[in-house]
């Protein structure tokens, strides 16, 4: 991984780039060892092995990713929420992130979609 996450906001762009050259490790890298990603839809993918799994998949499958606008971070502690503005109408994506020891960023829980209830 050349590029740590220094700042919550950071997680986003570096996914989104390593999705898009194909670095499958580099996107497993930003997040922490047991995280839990919301994705598929009503399941989980929990650890690095599964969500290597998941990506090397989504990746194949999916033409490009775009970078998508912010909301503000939340932030308590070593803790924050991040969430972007999705351009797929999916809702809304939320992250839960903390900061590691050497002040860098992972996520921890990832909900990539936040479909209404209508």
């Amino acid at each position: 991984m050349s590029d740590k996450a220094m700042r919550p906001e950071d997680l986003t762009r570096l996914f989104v780039e390593r999705a898009n050259a194909g670095d499958v490790d580099g996107m497993v890298e930003l997040y922490e060892p047991d995280a839990v990603l919301a994705f598929p839809p009503g399941s989980e993918t929990v650890g690095h092995a599964a969500l290597r799994d998941l990506f090397a998949e989504m990746v194949k499958n999916l033409p490009e990713f775009k970078q998508e606008p912010t909301l503000p971070t939340v932030r308590n502690g070593d803790l924050a929420i991040t969430s972007t503005v999705p351009s797929d109408n999916t809702g809304g994506r939320v992250q839960v992130v903390r900061r590691q020891p050497d002040g860098s960023w992972r996520r921890i829980i990832d909900r990539p979609e936040i479909r209404s209830a209508r």
